[in-house]
């Protein structure tokens, strides 16, 4: 089965252009897929049925694991069936009737405006470190990129005279506004240390050795500011993500225009934020009505 596998993450990565964190994500889901059928004697994935795949289903569901999870391992098997079937290596598609199960929306985990500004205010502006860190945390805030973004960006992807950033994601590219905050301290970085870091290097942004930053180099600089900032969250970059645009919705901006800055391919996924402000605007009306 892994054969086949390992067909199907080439297929993703030269013929689909996936992600990188997609394609990475769908090989470990169908891993775990392969080693279930094999404790269970089935190497061959011509014998799977629509019975056997319910089965793995509910094996996963209780082992735990969350909604959203199960239901991207619902996706990838559905996506290798689909591709199982377009080579002619199966006949059928026993994943045909497989539903994803029903997540409920809630609205994210956010930062307010006030602990925004207080991780923002950490990092000095005296070390080459506290000012890439500086340039780092308020260019996350001012677009809202995700942090594998964030540390892909190159030299050429900023454009501080016009004030935007060229964010690519696969094959597709958005250009995103930045703010007078974040460009003065992209200015700052860029006019002051990081030739000095970065040494030849294309990234915008490198660790303290020159080479190229890493999503969990990253992670720990937040956590290292939030800490300092005393703010008792388990901030991400995703949260703060989630943070820029629900500040944006929140302060009256239109939701298509959120969407395009994000990269969301489908605006549902954008109002989410939209539920975010109505239930914030709720939790008001209780608090301020008399009759609440």
């Amino acid at each position: 089965m892994e054969i086949y596998i390992e067909q199907y993450v080439e297929y993703l990565r030269t013929t689909k252009k996936s992600s990188d964190n997609t394609i990475a994500s769908y090989k470990r889901d169908l891993l775990k897929f392969a080693n279930y059928f094999k404790s269970m004697g089935n190497d061959d994935i011509r014998s799977i049925n629509e019975t056997n795949l319910n089965s793995y289903i509910l094996f996963i569901e209780k082992q735990g694991m969350s909604v959203a999870t199960v239901s991207r391992n619902i996706a990838s098997i559905k996506s290798f069936f689909n591709f199982l079937l377009r080579e002619g290596i199966v006949q059928a598609d026993p994943s045909e009737h497989l539903k994803p199960p029903k997540i409920e929306k809630k609205a994210p985990d956010v930062l307010t405006i006030s602990e925004v500004n207080k991780l923002l205010e950490q990092p000095g502006n005296t070390t080459p470190k506290e000012i890439r860190d500086r340039a780092m945390l308020e260019l996350l805030y001012a677009t809202g990129i995700r942090v594998t973004e964030l540390v892909t960006l190159k030299v050429r992807d900023v454009n501080l005279k016009m004030g935007y950033v060229e964010c690519h994601d696969a094959n597709k590219s958005r250009i995103i506004p930045i703010e007078d905050a974040a460009q003065n301290a992209l200015t700052a970085y860029l006019n002051g240390v990081r030739e000095g870091m970065c040494h030849d290097s294309d990234y915008l942004f490198s660790n303290c050795k020159g080479t190229p930053m890493t999503r969990q180099g990253f992670w720990k600089i937040i956590k290292h500011y939030a800490a300092k900032a005393g703010i008792d969250k388990d901030i991400t970059p995703h949260m703060i993500r989630h943070s820029f645009a629900s500040h944006l919705v929140n302060n009256g901006a239109d939701l298509k225009a959120v969407q395009e800055m994000l990269g969301h391919a489908d605006i549902s996924t954008t109002q989410i934020y939209l539920n975010s402000k109505q239930s914030r605007l709720k939790e008001e009306y209780r608090k301020a009505h008399p009759r609440a």
